[in-house]
């Protein structure tokens, strides 16, 4: 069974950075893909980052040149990096990942970003 475990949210005011962690239960070569949606109170999942296998990262236009995704292989971690956060940014943080059978979701990491 596979886990996904997120940590590193929190409040922060705004302009300034938070990095969440995501640490699967097993190796993430075996995942096609690993990502982050993010849910704001009242409005729909959105894709926020996403990285392939190989390294590929992409991005949602509201985060882009903020938000850095990356992954450690040897820690079976992916993290995104959020800097000079927004209020709008205020959040649950979903991480994902899919193998060929299945997508996999942490239990989400709660971002505020208040003064």
């Amino acid at each position: 069974q596979v886990q996904l475990v997120e940590s590193g949210g929190g409040l922060v005011q705004p302009g300034g950075s938070l990095r969440l962690s995501c640490a699967a239960s097993g190796s993430i070569f075996s995942f096609n893909a690993m990502g982050w949606y993010r849910q704001a109170p009242g409005k729909q999942r959105e894709l926020v980052a996403v990285i392939t296998t190989g390294g590929s990262a992409n991005y949602a236009d509201s985060v882009k040149a903020r938000f850095t995704i990356s992954r450690d292989n040897a820690k079976n971690t992916v993290y995104l990096q959020m800097n000079s956060l927004k209020p709008e940014d205020t959040a649950v943080y979903y991480c994902y990942a899919d193998d060929i059978r299945s997508r996999y979701w942490g239990q989400g990491t709660q971002v505020t970003v208040s003064s």
